[in-house]
């Protein structure tokens, strides 16, 4: 077996990040009816105590005080609004959290030997995509690795390498090499056990079909195949470095846990046999048909940044639109002046790319890692009467435990809190796709195809990138042609989580911006199905809603609250009850994903350092609405190294830290107590997250090195322009014909002397210099 890539250097763990790394189970505990009752609770109460505010406190104050002029009219609409926004938030967390828990509390997991009935009978295809942009390359082996693993009758696994295929850069190219063999180097490792089961499933199957019975020897040597499968996966996992809790975890539950399973299925069938119940001939077959898939794939790169044809725009959406727009299609290269064309083949082969065709489509992210079950289950459930437009299914990812920063820990913490909501928008029909993975069908696809003309070549796109949230429109688009989008129930899925505040800034910036943008979107869905006769229903609606622009007026709203000198009669304690059952309730899950409660405290602070992040992704989607220009798109940096951070994203927290602090004096002085309060808390928890988060020594290095970029340009140097005339490019005049090349001019006849110079035009002579650049170039 080949050795590993080396790993990168261990991040050193910090004081306060995640010691157990056991991961939470794969299926959700079933809750309770009293947790269900209290869920429900939870709603009416926090509905409640925003009527009782609104009549107790605001109608009141009008019939006390009248309506107090111009002035504290709209100040007290303003108010209202954004308390109402705020608790509409709270409410819409509270609902989706009580349908997870329903689902959670009704789901029941498909027996294994059922499983395996459903795929004998058919001949399932997938092929998983999985995109990647400057990674490390152990990164993506573990990615690749877990994709490769998966029980699938017939699985392709190709990597969408996108990054430059000819890097300057020494590093990025010794990069690119190692990322380039990986999967070659996977496919050989698999080719020991899948010869092995093959060739023992041939045999089997060929005694079937002549009606031969199950020996007791045939037993025996199915049991041995299985023992050895079980030792080999062993083997490979006391050979894998583990340098981080994200190695650990691909060896615990990947490796180790399909090891363990498959020892397990063979101590079942000895079991079996002992008692006289052996395994009849189908039951025989399905087993040894588990044993082909688990190591049956075949694994490809692809590089669509070396054809000129293909689209390079730099986002994930275009990477995979690139290859979903050539699959079920051959494909003939040629060198041309603008690179290399791919063009349909029009003959027979060989071709220079042949792309399969499959009814499936599994999308992964490079720093993702499925558990061994994921695809077995998704497409069973798919493939359920009643399921067929089911376009998307999946499992919100989960967050990898044992992370060595405090920060890695908290935002794995909000994501193991999103996983939870994400399963309860299905209790709705108000799925959305997150596209760290997802199992898609094809046709659903092509219903969603949009091809368009770019300079003279036609682009299909299957994920719009017209927003940097293209999970999110495409999630709508599939919608909007009566397709739906399912969270399968149980955690099957995990995907690394920013461990530093550089690499954070990135990912949640981009979260921020386009949710509005999606907006207009959403209600034309609204229409169309209302004209159909199947409207949406107010929930989802509202869900929806609220999943896309929350962002927005939760940082607009928060910020408001705490910094506008608001009249102090629209305070109330109501205002505090509304916001008591949303953080008991978040204080419960996170108990129940295996966090603390008191970090609920600690993601408020979280999510008080990054509202100037999301206020600057609220930002650039406004810029975008406004000049129709595209924004780009950012990956969050998937290395274990640190990612050093923008300075704004440091200075803003700290000088609204400051703010705080001279706002809580101020109220103090005036006795406003209540307010006092809420800013003391603000500014302590503010404080908190900038000093154990983000770290005073990394934040001053941050900003020292942004001001010496500021200060320090590096001089550009301007390409020159050769002299002489170059000779005649064949190549450019064979593919374009006629172009921009001019012939040069002819010499003119020498001018008569004569004792007075003509003068020159600036203007021509900026004429004649033009067109002597445009015969050179």
């Amino acid at each position: 077996m080949p050795d590993a890539p080396a790993p990168q250097p261990v991040r050193r763990r910090q004081w306060g990040a995640e010691k157990s790394s056991r991961p939470r189970p794969r299926q959700h505990p079933r809750p309770s009816d009293l947790s269900l009752l209290l869920a429900g609770a939870a709603v009416v109460a926090t509905i409640l105590a925003g009527l009782a505010y609104f009549v107790l406190t605001v109608v009141r104050n009008r019939l006390d005080h009248g309506f107090g002029g111009f002035s504290y009219t709209m100040e007290t609409i303003l108010f209202v609004a954004v308390l109402s926004s705020l608790g509409f938030s709270s409410v819409m967390y509270l609902v989706a959290r009580r349908g997870a828990l329903r689902r959670f509390r009704d789901h029941e997991r498909v027996p294994r030997a059922a499983l395996e009935r459903h795929f004998a009978s058919g001949h399932q295809a997938v092929t998983t995509l999985v995109p990647s942009y400057a990674e490390e390359p152990d990164v993506i082996r573990l990615t690749l690795w877990s994709a490769a693993l998966q029980e699938v009758p017939s699985l392709r696994v190709v990597l969408l390498l996108d990054d430059p295929p000819t890097p300057t850069d020494p590093v990025a190219r010794e990069r690119l090499a190692a990322t380039r063999l990986l999967p070659s180097q996977i496919e050989a490792v698999l080719s020991v056990p899948r010869t092995r089961f093959e060739a023992a499933l041939f045999r089997r199957t060929a005694e079937f079909d002549q009606s031969v019975a199950v020996e007791p020897r045939d037993h025996v040597e199915m049991l041995e195949h299985y023992r050895w499968a079980a030792t080999w996966l062993t083997d490979m996992a006391e050979a894998e470095e583990r340098p981080d809790h994200v190695s650990d975890f691909f060896v615990e539950q990947v490796l180790l846990s399909l090891a363990d399973d498959l020892a397990l299925t063979a101590d079942a069938v000895e079991a079996a046999i002992a008692a006289g119940e052996p395994p009849g001939p189908h039951r025989t077959l399905d087993l040894y048909r588990r044993l082909v898939w688990i190591f049956s794939a075949d694994l490809d790169v692809f590089e669509r940044k070396k054809y000129a044809s293909l689209s390079h725009e730099s986002n994930k959406a275009m990477n995979l639109n690139a290859y979903l727009g050539l699959m079920g299609g051959a494909y003939d290269a040629e060198n041309t002046p603008e690179g290399v064309m791919l063009y349909p083949a029009s003959g027979p082969g060989p071709h220079t790319l042949t792309v399969p065709m499959t009814p499936y489509v599994l999308t992964l992210d490079a720093d993702s890692i499925l558990l061994p079950e994921y695809c077995l289950r998704l497409l069973h459930e798919m493939e359920q009467p009643g399921n067929e437009r089911v376009a998307v299914i999946q499992t919100p990812y989960s967050a990898y435990r044992g992370a060595p920063t405090r920060l890695e820990r908290l935002s794995g913490a909000t994501t193991d809190l999103q996983h939870i909501q994400h399963q309860g928008f299905t209790a709705y029909d108000a799925t959305f796709w997150v596209g760290a993975n997802a199992l898609i069908r094809r046709a659903a696809l092509e219903d969603i195809q949009v091809s368009t003309v770019e300079q003279g070549r036609r682009v299909h796109r299957y994920i719009q990138d017209r927003t940097v949230i293209e999970d999110t429109e495409s999630s709508i688009d599939i919608a909007m042609h009566g397709w739906r989008l399912v969270n399968y129930p149980e955690r099957l899925s995990y995907s690394a989580t920013p461990p530093d505040w550089g690499s954070l800034v990135v990912q949640r910036r981009r979260w921020a911006n386009g949710g509005l943008l999606i907006l207009p979107k959403l209600w034309r869905q609204a229409k169309i199905r209302k004209s159909s006769g199947m409207p949406m229903t107010f929930m989802e609606l509202a869900l929806r809603i609220n999943y896309m622009a929350s962002i927005t007026w939760a940082t607009v709203g928060l910020l408001f609250l705490l910094l506008f000198p608001y009249d102090q009669r629209l305070l109330s304690p109501l205002v505090v009850l509304m916001g008591v059952p949303y953080f008991l309730a978040m204080a419960s899950d996170l108990h129940t994903c295996g966090y603390k409660r008191t970090d609920v405290l600690r993601i408020y602070g979280f999510n008080l350092v990054l509202l100037s992040v999301n206020l600057s992704g609220v930002l650039k989607s406004l810029s975008q609405a406004l000049s129709g220009q595209k924004i780009p798109f950012a990956r969050t940096p998937k290395v274990r190294n640190r990612t050093a951070a923008p300075a704004w994203s440091i200075v803003m927290p700290i000088l609204v830290a400051l703010l705080w602090g001279f706002l809580l004096w101020r109220e103090v002085e005036h006795q406003n107590w209540l307010t006092a309060f809420f800013l003391a808390l603000n500014c302590v928890l503010t404080v908190y997250a900038i000093i154990t988060l983000i770290g005073i020594g990394p934040a001053v290095m941050d900003v020292l090195t942004a001001l010496l970029h500021w200060f320090f340009v590096p001089r550009r140097t301007e390409p020159t322009q050769a002299d002489g005339d170059e000779g005649l490019d064949w190549r450019s005049a064979l593919y374009h014909g006629s172009s921009e090349r001019r012939r040069p001019p002819r010499q003119r006849p020498a001018a008569a002397e004569t004792d007075a110079q003509t003068p020159t035009d600036p203007e021509q002579d900026a004429d004649r210099d033009t067109d002597r650049d445009e015969v050179h170039a």
